[in-house]
């Protein structure tokens, strides 16, 4: 499978995903108020992270900025499965686990596009 393909189709997954949260951290479902209130961030935590998954999502697709989109997609997912192991728990309001999954999967393929395009890292310097 060609790379370009892979990329292209890890970057629709991250963003998919980040992007469908948007709607539930906006609009201030009960699960997203409960778990940022758990995490005593709420509201602040809740909107903040929306608004930086959003710029996230829509800068893997910028070539300047996709490594840094990748990186702070894998910095926010990785702060998401560390309060899921240490506060907030894997399983959040009978979900089964499918937060946590989601954001195993989004670190996973954001850490493997942060090292595809760890080449980009200096694009200032050019």
């Amino acid at each position: 499978m060609n790379s370009i393909l892979i990329n292209r189709t890890a970057k629709i997954i991250i963003a998919f995903i980040l992007l469908q949260t948007l709607y539930f951290k906006f609009t201030a479902s009960p699960e997203s108020v409960y778990i940022f209130t758990k995490l005593g961030a709420e509201p602040l935590g809740r909107i903040s992270s929306g608004i930086i998954e959003l710029v996230a999502s829509i800068f893997l697709f910028v070539d300047k900025t996709k490594f840094y989109a990748a990186f702070t997609s894998m910095s926010t997912m990785f702060v998401a499965i560390v309060s899921h192991l240490f506060i907030i728990g894997i399983e959040v309001k009978n979900d089964g686990g499918t937060l946590f999954f989601l954001a195993c999967i989004t670190f996973i393929l954001s850490l493997f596009l942060a090292f595809r395009y760890k080449k980009d890292i200096n694009f200032l310097i050019k």
